[in-house]
């Protein structure tokens, strides 16, 4: 049994404690928010501060939002860097900037200290069936020790590189789920205007070389007009704007990148920062003024209606429970 410290308890950090509770371990938590009951109530700690889960814990995982929130759990007054002793390793499962991932990692093994980027995609769901993919940046010794954890979290665990690498991929899966995610809707959108039936469009594809995951889950939403989210667009921004970036420090083009992140954009403005990112097709629609349903799609239409409302209940539920990005 390890002692595991977990920072970061919302619709994703929960259920990935509770695997590593499950599977034998000891745990210390900390928040900003109540902890869990599912997780306390099972013996999991309860800790102040980050100091306090590094002081217990030989290995400290790390699970919330963006860049800033990581350097305020590590660095700032009474955080992971101040209970920290030699040997013990901090794993960041976050999706945050490879650049400052880099720096993250130089400040902790300059503690003598091991440090891990594993951000991770599947999203709640894989988050709760433990099917998470897992993508890791750092050494071979500290990943062979923080592997068992994984393996409770996760299916699909892949040590890239050094430090960085994990989030570099992070990025990478991003940008290619984005623009998928564009050229499915725009694929259904031309479908459906020239008076074929999306849906069966959809259907033919899959079993072709067009066929994908996107294709798959996201086409059937952009069909069935569900956009309730499993991914928000607000998150998918944040990744995107990770890429854009990083590529401006590199000087590297990303056009494409660039495009479907002010399609997110124009989504966000009318009231869908918390819709699925797959409501992305709903940006093309509104310069079609045409839908895959095959109506005029002016913003007061009832797509928009239904996709603004479930924007509103998911900002809500968001407030209520502490959500963290997981893509």
């Amino acid at each position: 049994m390890s002692k595991i410290g977990f920072i970061g308890l919302g619709i994703m950090g929960t259920p990935m404690a509770g695997h590593l509770l499950q599977g034998g371990h000891e745990l210390f938590l900390h928040d900003v928010k109540p902890l869990p009951e599912e997780l306390t109530g099972k013996g999991a700690h309860a800790c102040a501060s980050g100091r306090d889960v590094a002081q217990q814990a030989d290995i400290v995982i790390v699970m919330v939002p963006d860049t800033p929130h990581v350097a305020a759990v590590l660095f700032d007054q009474d955080g992971v860097t101040e209970g920290l002793s030699a040997g013990k390793i901090v794993v960041d499962m976050s999706s945050i900037s490879p650049i400052e991932t880099k720096k993250f990692a130089a400040r902790i093994n300059a503690l003598d200290c091991d440090y891990l980027d594993a951000p991770v995609s599947g999203g709640e769901v894989g988050a709760r069936a433990a099917s998470l993919t897992i993508m890791v940046g750092g050494s071979q010794e500290a990943f062979d020790r923080v592997k068992p954890l994984f393996d409770l979290m996760g299916k699909n665990i892949t040590l890239v590189g050094g430090n960085g690498d994990g989030q570099t991929t992070k990025v990478a899966n991003q940008i290619i789920v984005a623009l998928n995610i564009e050229a499915v809707g725009e694929a259904l959108l031309f479908a459906s205007r020239m008076g074929a039936d999306a849906g069966k469009v959809r259907q033919a594809l899959m079993g072709g070389f067009a066929a994908s995951r996107v294709l798959e889950v996201h086409g059937e939403r952009m069909v069935k007009r569900s956009f309730d989210p499993g991914f928000r667009i607000e998150l998918h921004q944040k990744d995107l704007n990770l890429a854009l970036s990083s590529a401006r420090e590199m000087g590297l083009s990303l056009p494409n990148t660039a495009t479907t992140q002010q399609l997110f954009s124009t989504c966000a403005a009318n009231g869908g920062k918390a819709w699925d990112h797959s409501a992305l097709v709903r940006a093309l629609e509104i310069m079609a003024n045409f839908d895959i349903g095959g109506r005029c799609c002016g913003r007061h239409s009832a797509g928009w209606a239904a996709a603004t409302a479930a924007s509103n209940m998911a900002r809500s539920s968001a407030r209520g429970t502490g959500r963290e990005a997981g893509g």
